[in-house]
């Protein structure tokens, strides 16, 4: 840069891009100028050893060191210092998921921004989900960088635009794409460690899209391949916008290694005898043992085809998995690029002419300047994008909020939502969705019954202290909390729960559920027990008078028995809520008062009078103003649950099995209990 430059320069206007290769660091300065973007300066290191790996940062400290001198080799012609940088994480585990989700609507609701929104958010978090099962990951190691929305969908039918329409149905085809914790963590180490704040970070294959390919071009179905040391990038385009990402695992290395293997030379040597393929005819070097070489490029290229085709072969077929077919043409950058025949046979295997296959440079980026030496080449196209993404998104400038107490920042390219950031910090889905908890399924007496689970409780989403939405727009400085959605609890029920849903009546005074020999799957269980899924239930049911005053062990030709104060035959079908009264026959009453089947029951006897009874070991006085003293007058006097059934009920008179008729007399030892199963 010149001086007059430096002097013009406003320390406020640059932008400082980095782009960390695997070979070497590329630093720009960069500014915007009308529609003009300004290359003031760059500074090009190599590493020394090999400190990164297929893009990744392995040794953090030694890509610190070449960085700061990139850095600082830029501060001292600049005259100032750099505290801001914008950078690219490179393609390598890059993963790509297409999903597709629906959701029934209102149809008498109008389509509105919010819905949409929640609507591409529910993409994203299932695009998550399907890459945590693939990846057996628990923890969210990876998070999202970008997504596109390929279609919206109306009733099933693909539609531009969904705001505003109405519908029983809406959809929408979300294309996200996922890089690891471990891969940006690595770039934003190595800033913190030579002072620089990361205010842009972006996938170098977007950046690399983002000045080889304008926006105009991509209605066509393009494929942009960014060709490095450790890995290919792949963006593809169809219909005006991106539609997928992907990443091929080899790339220029394959070539140096080939070319150490076959001549016998270290991995420096190899690497530079790659470089110069290109730039001339004749090479002249020696091997690790001393034996010297001279070969023309064609030569060489032969020895080596087959890695050159292998290489074309892995590309090809990583692009056809993505785009599902070949497309239109293709775009080569990067400094692999450069191979001679790489682009033959990358062509030859997507079954395209050679001329739509070609290798790019920076002649191709528009509205571009440079006020320093020209960068020539394909290896410089994602550099130089880094810096033309980072000025848009100045342009727009870019909001910090919090979530959860995490600081994150979003460019202000639209009205933000609080979806937008979440999905910037891959919340997972699983936290913000509930689950309703699973209902229990089991047969009682040949039906199928359910117990429905409890509905969970949606996640609350706070902005700023007060309880918001997705759709909620967020602002600088914004504080977004999220108390997680809680599950529902699964169905249960015990068998005691079972039981009472059964038919009942009360029967001298006592609420009776009218069954009896009730099993779960052909055994007897406590009362307690928890039903399982899948359990058979079985019971015998007490259908008439006579099976009742059974299971009581009472004669029923010893009784009369009035239903609702109505004397009804033994075969009376019983009905849920019947009151049932027994009176013994052949005692005073029955002796005194001439009672019809079909007439109300009166009781009336003078006599009053009370007797001392003993029941469960307690001194109990019992009046009455008429009749005998019989059983059933004792729960008069004691505290006794008698509306549900805990089992089957239990009286004894002086150590005896009772009935509720039975006649009680001074002194008498009495015992009232449920015997639980």
């Amino acid at each position: 840069m010149s001086e007059t430059t430096t002097a013009k320069t406003n320390p406020h206007e640059v932008i400082f891009s980095l782009d960390i290769g695997t070979r070497s660091v590329v630093g720009i300065i960069s500014k915007k100028e009308a529609e003009k973007h300004i290359i003031l300066d760059v500074e090009i290191m190599e590493h020394p050893s090999r400190a990164m790996y297929d893009g990744q940062i392995h040794d953090i400290d030694k890509v610190a060191v070449v960085a700061k001198k990139v850095k600082e080799a830029l501060e001292n012609r600049l005259g100032f210092g750099l505290k801001q940088v914008s950078i690219a994480a490179a393609g390598r585990a890059l993963k790509t998921y297409r999903v597709t989700v629906n959701r029934e609507i209102d149809i008498s609701k109008e389509i509105d921004k919010g819905l949409i929104d929640s609507l591409e958010m529910e993409g994203i978090q299932k695009a998550q989900e399907r890459l945590d099962q693939e990846n057996h990951s628990q923890d969210h190691t990876y998070y999202c960088v970008g997504y596109t929305v390929v279609n919206y969908y109306l009733n099933d039918s693909v539609i531009m635009s969904l705001k505003g329409h109405r519908g029983n149905k809406i959809g929408a085809e979300v294309l996200a794409t996922f890089l690891p914790h471990v891969v940006v963590n690595g770039l934003y180490t190595v800033m913190d460690k030579i002072g620089l704040e990361v205010t842009n970070l972006t996938l170098e294959p977007i950046a690399a899209i983002q000045a080889a390919i304008p926006q105009k071009l991509r209605l066509l179905n393009l494929a942009l391949v960014d060709i490095g040391a450790g890995t290919s990038d792949i963006a593809l385009t169809q219909d005006g916008t991106i539609i997928a990402y992907a990443m091929a695992s080899v790339a220029g290395d394959e070539i140096t290694e080939a070319l150490a293997t076959t001549y016998l030379l270290d991995f420096d040597m190899a690497e530079k005898l790659k470089l110069e393929l290109n730039k001339k005819d004749n090479h002249s070097f020696t091997d690790i043992v001393g034996i010297p070489y001279t070969l023309t490029t064609q030569e060489i290229i032969e020895k080596i085809s087959g890695v050159i085709e292998s290489l074309g072969a892995e590309i090809a077929n990583k692009i056809i998995e993505y785009n599902g077919k070949a497309p239109s043409a293709v775009f080569c950058i990067g400094g692999g690029s450069q191979i001679p025949q790489f682009t033959n046979y990358l062509a030859e295997k997507l079954g395209l002419p050679k001329e739509r296959v070609v290798v790019r440079g920076t002649e191709i980026i528009e509205n571009i300047i440079f006020q320093c030496e020209r960068l020539e080449g394909p290896e410089f196209i994602t550099p130089i994008g880094i810096g033309i993404i980072a000025e848009k998104d100045r342009d727009q400038d870019f909001l910090q909020v919090t979530v959860d107490g995490r600081n994150i920042k979003l460019f202000n390219s639209k009205q933000l939502l609080i979806s937008d950031a979440l999905i910037l910090v891959g919340y997972n889905a699983r936290k913000l969705i509930s689950r309703s908890g699973k209902k229990l399924v089991f047969t009682l007496n040949g039906k199928e019954k359910q117990i429905q689970g409890v509905p969970g409780e949606s996640a609350r989403i706070y902005l700023n202290g007060r309880i918001s939405s997705l759709d909620a727009p967020i602002h600088h400085k914004d504080e977004i909390m999220i108390d997680p959605a809680i599950d529902g609890k699964d169905g249960t029920a015990t068998l005691r729960e079972i039981i009472d849903t059964l038919k009942s009546v009360t029967f001298n005074q006592l609420e009776i559920k009218l069954y009896s020999s009730l099993t779960v799957n052909g055994k007897e269980q406590d009362i307690h027990y928890d039903v399982q899924e899948g359990d058979i239930i079985n019971y015998s049911e007490i259908e008439k008078i006579q099976d009742l005053l059974y299971r009581f062990e009472m004669n029923p030709t010893h009784y009369h028995v009035f239903v609702n104060d109505v004397e009804r035959a033994l075969d009376y079908v019983l009905r849920n809520g019947d009151r049932i009264y027994t009176r013994e026959k052949g005692n005073k009453m029955d002796q005194t008062s001439a009672i019809s089947r079909e007439t109300p029951l009166e009781i009336g006897d003078p006599s009053v009078g009370s007797i001392l009874v003993y029941v469960n070991d307690k001194s109990i006085e019992i009046y009455k103003e008429s009749g005998q003293f019989i059983f059933v007058d004792v729960f008069n006097y004691i505290d006794f649950d008698r509306t549900k059934s805990k089992g089957s009920l239990v009286l004894k008179l002086n150590g005896q099995r009772a009935n509720y008729t039975d006649t009680i007399s001074q002194g008498d030892q009495i015992e009232v209990f449920w015997n639980e199963y």
